[in-house]
């Protein structure tokens, strides 16, 4: 995945729908093409081909005939526009793509494309503009390294991945990764700081289910590993690119399949067999004297047989439809990544539309009003969370811990809709001069500060309902997030100040380092081991809440005093029983210290003692 925007296809034209049909009969009075809006679209400039749409008429003016390089395909010097029945029944298919002498091709499939949409009204089926410019140049054939690479991807998945998620996942992700970086090295293109920053970032993120055995921190790894590698392999910079860059791997994995089996289907009829047959041939025979000696080996020792069945993955014909599953989607998501490496989607020439901007008055005052009611309501939070503002407290009733369990919801909503207010004040801001760009800044900037407040009164209010309930997988869930947030409110606040041509990428990276971070830490482990803090401490313990943990909790519940420790891990070593043990390529590091240690120190207390503990009832707290 090691690529960027940057290549030979960055100033081509983007393509518009090529083979759209020509809509038949007349044009009506909005899209005739008559002298008048040619004439408009020749004061906008020549149609050229590198692209970027006529936005003065809906019909592109006739590109005029350079003086030193003559066009036989353009009208001599003076040409009138085409005439609207004659455009009206050029066919799709004639040399030009369609278009009618003296107009570009590329302007005219564009203009085709604008009468559809008009003609079928809000639900036509014609691609719109946004997509019209960022729509690539279609790639070159794969080269023979990209399929067999995204062949190796197949073959590693549906042998490695039908045992279960471990350092197979790596073996499978490695050939893909291959695979997108042939294709663009073949397209031409190469690696910049930030490509490098996402494509590390990616693989970083696919090693968390190699390490962890807790389904929900590596689901989150893998989606902030599709966000990574969308964005490296499109090389985006703009939120629209940063957004839209995983929909570009939803059409890569539409088109990867048709790319690779035309390229297959061209070469097979001039494949070169006598440069091709030896080597199958070579492959056959080591691949006879493996099997041959290995046998013979295995047989004869029982240590190299233990270790050959640990190495070889053991496949059935009763798991075959599985693996073949495995083959066909991991060879798909390998082509999917090297299509798009290949043309990506130029997703920064989509423009958006500034809003209107206004006056001092109309904008500042909202925000300033907003800001006066952050300052009261961070005022009450620093004397009551942090200042011990007894008073408050006793007039309502409640305590520390339902105090905060009170309010922790209510201001993460506030820190999301801040974060919506400053985007849409960003949007309506005045841009009169340097007086107004220094309001903005005061403005936004206060308001930044405050939140960040809210923030800390926030994670304040966790902490002490986690000293009174304990922390569970949502608790801790949630508090990352809030601290996300607060470190997204930082970088807008950074951007403020430094500008923002970066802040599209930067609030990305955060995501990718907090989801990586949030899988290393081991989110299961550090809930168990807070709780086992806090039973050292108190002595108040809910063992029913650690039925349901992962296997990463084992190493920090392995230090409870018995029998509480063989009731926290009871529902945990019954569940890797049932599992069964899974060869190495399929067992994640977390299961392998958990059986190590279960193995070492089994679990020793009866039902009847865990079931005086608390152990099968409902959660305490």
């Amino acid at each position: 995945m090691a690529t960027t925007a940057d290549g030979p296809n960055d100033g081509d034209a983007a393509e518009a729908a090529a083979d759209a049909t020509p809509v038949a009969g007349p044009p009506q009075a909005a899209d005739r093409p008559d002298d008048s809006l040619a004439a408009a679209g020749a004061a906008a400039g020549p149609a050229s081909d590198a692209g970027t749409p006529t936005e003065a008429g809906p019909l592109p003016a006739p590109r005029e005939p350079e003086a030193t390089t003559p066009d036989a395909s353009a009208p001599p010097a003076g040409a009138a526009a085409p005439d609207a029945a004659a455009v009206a029944v050029v066919p799709a298919g004639s040399p030009g793509g369609g278009a009618p002498p003296g107009w570009d091709p590329t302007a005219w499939r564009r203009y085709q494309v604008r009468r559809e949409r008009a003609r079928s009204g809000p639900w036509s089926a014609a691609p719109p503009d946004w997509s019209e410019a960022a729509r690539p140049a279609a790639p070159a054939p794969p080269s023979t390294a990209v399929l067999v690479c995204a062949g190796a991807a197949g073959l590693a998945a549906a042998l490695f991945l039908g045992d279960g998620v471990g350092p197979g996942l790596l073996l499978a992700a490695l050939p893909a990764v291959a695979a997108a970086y042939a294709a663009a090295r073949t397209a031409g293109r190469t690696a910049r700081p930030w490509t490098l920053f996402w494509a590390l970032g990616c693989t970083a993120l696919l090693a968390v289910p190699v390490l962890r055995d807790a389904a929900w921190p590596a689901t989150v790894a893998l989606l902030a590993a599709v966000l990574a590698g969308a964005l490296a392999l499109h090389g985006s910079r703009t939120w629209a690119g940063v957004l839209l860059s995983p929909v570009g791997l939803t059409d890569g994995a539409v088109n990867g399949v048709r790319w690779a089996w035309a390229a297959l289907r061209s070469r097979s009829t001039g494949v070169d067999r006598d440069r091709w047959l030896p080597v199958l041939k070579a492959a056959g025979v080591a691949a006879g004297l493996l099997l041959l000696f290995g046998a013979l080996f295995a047989s004869a020792d029982a240590a190299f047989a233990d270790l050959l069945g640990g190495l070889v993955p053991d496949v059935t014909i009763g798991d075959g439809p599985l693996r073949l599953a495995l083959f066909l989607l991991a060879t798909a998501l390998a082509l999917a990544a090297a299509r798009t490496a290949a043309a990506p989607f130029r997703w920064d020439r989509i423009r958006t539309t500034v809003g209107k901007p206004r006056s001092r008055v109309e904008w500042a005052l909202p925000l300033v009003v907003l800001a006066v009611l952050f300052a009261g309501f961070n005022a009450v939070q620093l004397a009551v969370l942090f200042g011990g503002y007894d008073k408050v407290l006793a007039s309502t009733g409640l305590t520390y811990a339902e105090y905060a369990r009170q309010g922790f919801w209510q201001l993460l909503w506030a820190t999301l809709l801040t974060l919506a207010v400053i985007a849409l004040a960003l949007r309506w801001a005045p841009r009169g001069g340097a007086a107004d760009r220094r309001l903005v800044r005061a403005v936004l900037g206060t308001l930044c500060a405050l939140t960040l407040v809210v923030v800390a009164s926030a994670l304040r209010r966790m902490d002490l309902y986690v000293d009174a309930y304990g922390l569970t997988r949502l608790r801790v869930s949630v508090a990352a997030m809030e601290l996300w947030l607060g470190s997204v409110i930082v970088l807008i606040m950074t951007a403020g100040l430094f500008g923002a041509r970066l802040l599209p990428r930067a609030v990305a990276g955060s995501a990718v380092a907090a989801a990586l971070a949030f899988g290393l830490l081991s989110p299961d482990a550090v809930v168990a081991e807070k709780n086992a803090d806090r039973f050292r401490a108190t002595g108040k313990i809910d063992l029913a809440y650690f039925q349901s943990l992962s296997a990463d909790a084992v190493p920090a519940l392995d230090r409870l005093p018995e029998p509480h420790r063989s009731c926290a891990l009871r529902g945990i070593a019954e569940e890797l029983a049932e599992q069964g043990r899974a060869p190495w390529y399929g067992t994640s590091l977390g299961v392998h210290r958990a059986r190590r240690i279960l193995d070492e120190r089994p679990v020793t207390a009866r039902a009847a003692a865990c079931s005086r503990l608390g152990t099968f009832s409902g959660r305490s707290g």
